[in-house]
């Protein structure tokens, strides 16, 4: 990536034009240079204006991430993360995996500004631009096993209603076992990596993409419903402000995870879940569509739904869920 594209774009952020030369000038470059940096930008998928005579702006301000407000948004959690900030990262998961490997602490936060193959459950893709979304994955130890972390994408889902509840969004919902959503719509989505031994100790990397604004051109790419927290809101989502809200939530969260379980949480859980005692379809991975009634979840996460042939349990793993009409 060439090394004054995301200082541009940062120069940009305010939406309003900058002329090339004055630009070239700001950076003690060459026209030429500020063109290619911009002609990189466009490479990850960032669109801006171009107008002759007035010079170069994106299509709407951007709210970088700054480090100072998410501290203040943590409050007097701040102590118990770290944030690694990144302009860009193929995936912050597959960053922070590979970080967690060779020793990294506890707490860590990766963060991007741009996440250019971010993923999903089930393989899906993770779309987001410069601006539409907050991408991050954050590392937590535990001293228990893999085996024992059921219902951990659950707890998280919690921590982000939660914050998001405190960010004044209303109506928004739990789809088992990693969305969130708002009257069907897609808002955020989690994904949760394991390491570690099955007896213990153990690294959880938790993925979280939240939608902050998401352009009409955007929409049309991605394969469900989705929204995004501008059009829920009465203004414009400050991506630092949400970033410490989460991680405020998602520390007290895994706190009672760690001490009492899933099982202190799953009424909680209950309580946010879109399709409780709807019904809904169960796509299998051999192909087969399950159809019941969810009514409820497991101590260990598994879903329940009361079908034609009984109560069953699903686990995760590559099942799909869906409402039915």
């Amino acid at each position: 990536m060439n090394a004054l594209t995301f200082p541009i774009l940062r120069l940009l952020a305010n939406g309003q034009f900058q002329s090339g030369e004055a630009m070239a000038r700001h950076f003690g470059v060459t026209r030429a240079t500020i063109w290619n940096a911009l002609q990189d930008a466009e490479t990850l998928g960032v669109r801006f204006f171009s107008v002759r005579g007035k010079g170069y702006r994106l299509p709407e301000p951007v709210n970088f991430i700054d480090a100072g407000r998410v501290l203040a948004a943590l409050g007097t959690r701040g102590a118990e993360f770290s944030l690694d900030l990144h302009d860009q990262l193929p995936s912050t998961n597959t960053h922070l995996m590979a970080r967690a490997a060779t020793g990294a602490p506890h707490g860590l936060c990766v963060v991007a500004e741009l996440q250019t193959q971010g993923r999903g459950r089930r393989g899906r893709v993770w779309q987001a631009g410069l601006g539409h979304s907050l991408t991050f994955s954050v590392l937590w130890r535990f001293d228990c096993g893999a085996g024992a972390l059921s219902g951990l994408s659950l707890a998280t889902g919690i921590a982000l209603m939660r914050a998001l509840s405190e960010l004044g969004v209303s109506n928004a919902g739990l789809k088992w076992p990693n969305d969130v959503l708002h009257e069907h719509r897609k808002l955020a989505g989690i994904l949760i990596e394991l390491s570690g031994d099955m007896d213990g100790p153990s690294a959880a990397v938790i993925g979280i993409g939240l939608n902050l604004h998401l352009p009409e051109h955007l929409l049309k790419t991605i394969d469900q419903a989705a929204t995004d927290l501008n059009r829920l809101g009465s203004h414009p989502a400050d991506s630092s402000v949400v970033l410490g809200s989460v991680l405020r939530h998602l520390a007290m969260v895994l706190e009672q995870f760690e001490q009492q379980g899933f099982d202190s949480l799953r009424a909680e859980w209950m309580a946010l879940h879109a399709y409780e005692n709807r019904p809904v379809s169960l796509l299998m991975p051999d192909g087969r569509e399950i159809e019941g009634i969810a009514t409820g979840i497991a101590i260990d996460g598994a879903l329940l739904v009361k079908t034609e042939a009984g109560l069953q349990r699903f686990a995760a793993g590559d099942v799909s869920l869906r409402r039915l009409s």
